[in-house]
């Protein structure tokens, strides 16, 4: 299995019709756990990190979702194919970078796992819209099944030993990825990630720690897993999920009201550009396009027209335009592939309206 196979296969991010939630675009559940016996992948030697491997791959080859998957090993895969993976959310930065791991991804690209990263196995489960729950009891039940399997290292009193400190306990890293154009707008994100510091919840980019927040998008996940429980941490994470989802919509219902016109004139001219420009940056396509993504929420453009935008939104990105034209492009050269590719999506869109919500 090739990075093209990903691409090419339906997802549910990708292609999953109508299922998105408007300010939710995706949950995820990250599990972190080591091998009993074996040093973590920083100190391993590598015949050890091979052995892990070996032992990792033996056990989820076994398991169901796994059936037919793919198994990539990162320094068999090209830079701009590791990329692709990290701008997918299917592997973190820091495995994509150390070219010493591997990843093993369903074949719906909702479970991956990522062996000897910074923790023998990092189990991640990533659903389409705002699913908490049944995300987190897909990890679960991928995890109590590896558990069979392998002896995973545990303390009865510390839980789940990490490599990392902040992850020792549960392991658990729970996040949703959320849109807040009205919160950013309305100049509010600042005192918001304060308060969501405050109650031990981090606030990052689009592509996670390290990042900028493209196109209004955050994530949103815990950072303390010592001393918590797990229903504790989804508790805490759902509720917070809530008051944003709640207070996103007053803000986006107070611009409307505020700007009238202005407001319609905003989104209308992201359309505009977005229809005819020849050249468009990652930045100016992802700000732009969380400009039509929110027109779809409020009623000014056709709802069901939304799931297109995401997939733009993925799709633009610098890694996916190259891994598909099969070769490493200048930048204006991306810009021009991402604005032809952009435009010919949006010819048959209608104009934007007032809105109705």
């Amino acid at each position: 299995m090739t990075v093209q196979d990903i691409l090419a296969a339906e997802n549910e991010l990708t292609h999953l019709l109508g299922a998105q939630q408007a300010i939710v675009l995706s949950t995820r559940i990250r599990l972190a756990r080591n091998l009993e016996g074996y040093p973590f992948p920083g100190w391993a030697k590598a015949a050890q990190r091979q052995e892990i491997a070996q032992k990792c791959w033996g056990a989820l080859e076994k398991l169901p979702r796994f059936k037919k998957g793919h198994f990539l090993k990162m320094n068999e895969l090209s830079d701009m194919d590791r990329a692709v993976l990290v701008e997918r959310h299917l592997v973190s930065k820091e495995l994509a970078s150390g070219k010493s791991g591997a990843a093993v991804i369903s074949r719906d690209q909702t479970c991956s796992v990522m062996i000897n990263e910074e923790d023998h196995l990092r189990i991640q489960v990533v659903k389409a819209g705002w699913h908490l729950r049944g995300t987190w009891n897909i990890a679960e039940q991928l995890d109590d099944a590896l558990s069979e399997s392998l002896k995973i290292a545990f303390s009865e009193q510390l839980g789940y030993l990490t490599a990392c400190p902040t992850n020792v306990g549960t392991g658990l890293r729970a996040s949703a990825m959320v849109h807040l154009p009205g919160l950013c707008l309305s100049r509010h994100m600042e005192k918001v990630t304060r308060a969501l510091s405050q109650d031990g919840l981090a606030v990052r980019g689009w592509l996670g720690e390290g990042t900028e927040a493209a196109g209004n998008i955050f994530q949103i996940s815990n950072q303390q897993t010592l001393g918590l429980s797990e229903e504790v941490i989804l508790k805490r994470l759902g509720g917070w999920i809530k008051v944003l989802v709640e207070q996103e919509w007053n803000a986006r219902r107070k611009l409307a009201q505020e700007e009238g016109a202005r407001f319609v004139d905003r989104l209308a001219r992201s359309l505009g550009i977005l229809r005819h420009a020849h050249l468009l940056t990652s930045a100016e396509s992802m700000n732009m396009l969380s400009h039509l993504r929110m027109a779809c929420d409020m009623g000014c453009l056709p709802e069901a027209n939304r799931h297109l935008i995401d997939r733009l939104m993925i799709e633009g990105q610098p890694a996916h335009i190259q891994v598909r034209q099969g070769k490493e492009c200048e930048s204006e050269k991306r810009d021009s592939i991402r604005a032809n590719t952009v435009r010919e999506a949006l010819a048959t869109f209608p104009e934007v309206v007032s809105p109705t919500i």
